[in-house]
């Protein structure tokens, strides 16, 4: 096996046991293409995994904390009343039991809201050193370590249930160790694809691969509350058997690039005509000179990276204030005079998610074809704020017009939230200025993603505060959030733009010239 500081190269690569296992029941080379369905779903499968563990505490939340079922609907007092008649409240313990100390107390909802913050902002600080290793490391066993490492507390978690721990530390450690595992996979997996698929159809695999993301939401939420019936615990237990188990699929089969497989590039795939915008990557194929890892700091400078980084803190601020608060605000919202349960909210919400796997497709396959990340992505964020603002005051109508906004909304939020985590941190950690040095593409993921994370974070705690007051205000703060990540993107942009209107203008120059021009040159 290869080095874990410096992964092999040349004549001296070392495959995964797996693709060892699949050479030798095929008796013939692995073709590229194969080397590229490999790493889609494998990595598919490791991000698929990691959104499930990461989805189960907010599944679990309302067993933990049984009250908290109830604290929008003290905001709804018709709503009571309609049910149990005038003067009476809904108890759910008799559903949920009497809750897990110390999150059954008056402050248990506050205490959960702590776990996810602590969770948020250690996943967000430690994405940073995460990319800084991945790009110093074998990524497949980086990786690994990440997968396996995020099992162990996700489950520890759930051990509590067996061990009758209710010390609210515990939980605490356990969370923030959790989301610091959990930061070693973006970084990792983006690499990897960055490393097998050229610029020319990036934009458009990586949307579609980006599913993951809501698969693994999907999966997660059945996982866990199908478990809940033997026990919240199991709902941490098994999810993190599963990402375990699937970080070993990764040991064993993840080829992290061509170079440590020995497979030889396909031309087409990275040496294409170099057009405007982000250049085509230049991983070098020259295995003459030792590449050398890219600093923090020298990762900031290259040229993109700090306003898509910004951009994407707004972006994802926007989208994680839905992933949290959507489920609640559906609830509490009368659409066409009725109010939906909790579980039908829930189910509603995830047309949010549909919609963000569609705008990311779309957001992919429209930056390809026209060569313009900045522009694709600014026009999204743009489209966001009308798309909010008739969320908001028309979803109530109907619930054909709330699903149709709904997915409109999610199409507009998630698809540049998308682009930018995926192909634009390809394409940026393959930047020209590295001179064709490949040991970026982990670090400049991690800045980019690391930084959207932090909005991630700030959105939903925002919206706790203001949603007790107004709605309206919440909507009006993630306008205000889309419009500014979108004039991040200004300059890179007006530099896109520009770019496309000279190259049209020398593509027409030699047509435009006059007959007299052209007979006297």
């Amino acid at each position: 096996m290869g080095s874990l500081l410096e992964p092999a190269r040349g004549r001296n690569y070392s495959k995964p046991l797996g693709i060892r296992f699949i050479g030798y029941i095929k008796k013939s080379p692995i073709s590229y293409k194969t080397y590229q369905a490999i790493v889609l779903i494998v990595t598919f499968l490791a991000y698929t995994s990691y959104h499930a563990a990461r989805k189960t505490t907010s599944i679990v939340k309302s067993t933990l904390d049984p009250e908290s079922s109830e604290v929008g609907l003290k905001f709804i007092p018709w709503r009571v009343t309609s049910f149990n008649g005038p003067g009476k409240t809904i108890n759910f313990l008799w559903l949920l039991g009497s809750g897990w100390a110390p999150f059954n107390g008056s402050n248990g909802t506050a205490l959960l809201g702590d776990l996810d913050l602590a969770f948020l902002s250690v996943y967000a600080t430690g994405m940073y050193f995460s990319g800084h290793l991945g790009d110093r490391m074998n990524l497949r066993i980086f990786l690994t370590i990440g997968m396996v490492g995020s099992g162990l507390f996700t489950s520890l978690f759930g051990v509590a249930y067996w061990a009758n721990i209710h010390s609210f530390c515990y939980f605490l450690v356990v969370q923030m160790l959790a989301g610091l595992f959990q930061s070693t996979g973006w970084p990792s997996v983006v690499a990897v694809v960055g490393n097998w698929f050229g610029k020319r159809k990036r934009g458009l695999i990586m949307g579609i691969w980006n599913a993951h993301t809501s698969v693994g939401n999907i999966l997660g939420s059945l996982i866990a509350s199908a478990m809940l019936t033997y026990g919240w615990g199991w709902s941490f237990v098994v999810p993190g058997l599963l990402i375990a188990f699937v970080g070993m699929i990764v040991f064993l089969f993840l080829p992290v690039s061509p170079e440590s497989v020995g497979a030889e590039r396909e031309e087409d795939e990275f040496d294409s005509p170099k057009k405007c915008g982000v250049t085509e990557p230049l991983l070098s194929q020259d295995t003459g000179v030792k590449e050398r890892a890219v600093g923090f700091i020298e990762a900031w400078k290259i040229p993109g990276v700090a306003p898509f980084a910004f951009c994407l803190f707004f972006a994802k601020l926007v989208a994680y204030t839905f992933l949290y608060w959507l489920p609640f605000y559906i609830s509490h919202t009368a659409i066409d005079g009725k109010y939906l349960s909790s579980a039908t909210a829930g189910d509603l919400s995830t047309l949010f998610d549909v919609g963000g796997v569609v705008g990311g497709i779309l957001a992919g396959h429209i930056s390809d074809r026209l060569d313009a990340r900045a522009i694709t992505a600014a026009s999204f964020m743009y489209c966001a704020i009308p798309a909010l603002f008739f969320y908001r005051s028309y979803g109530h109508i109907s619930l054909t017009i709330n699903i149709a906004l709904m997915f409109i909304t999610g199409m507009f939020v998630n698809g540049p939230y998308a682009l930018i985590t995926t192909a634009v941190s390809a394409d940026l950690g393959t930047h020209s200025s590295l001179e064709g040095n490949s040991r970026a593409l982990a670090t400049v993921t991690a800045i980019i993603d690391g930084t959207g994370s932090i909005g991630a974070a700030i959105g939903p705690l925002l919206t706790g505060y203001i949603s007790a007051k107004s709605w309206t205000a919440v909507f009006t703060m993630l306008m205000v959030a889309a419009l500014v990540a979108g004039l991040f993107l200004t300059r890179l942009v007006v530099a896109e733009v520009t770019a496309k209107y000279s190259e049209s203008r020398s593509q027409t120059e030699p047509t435009a010239r006059s007959p007299s021009e052209t007979l006297h040159a």
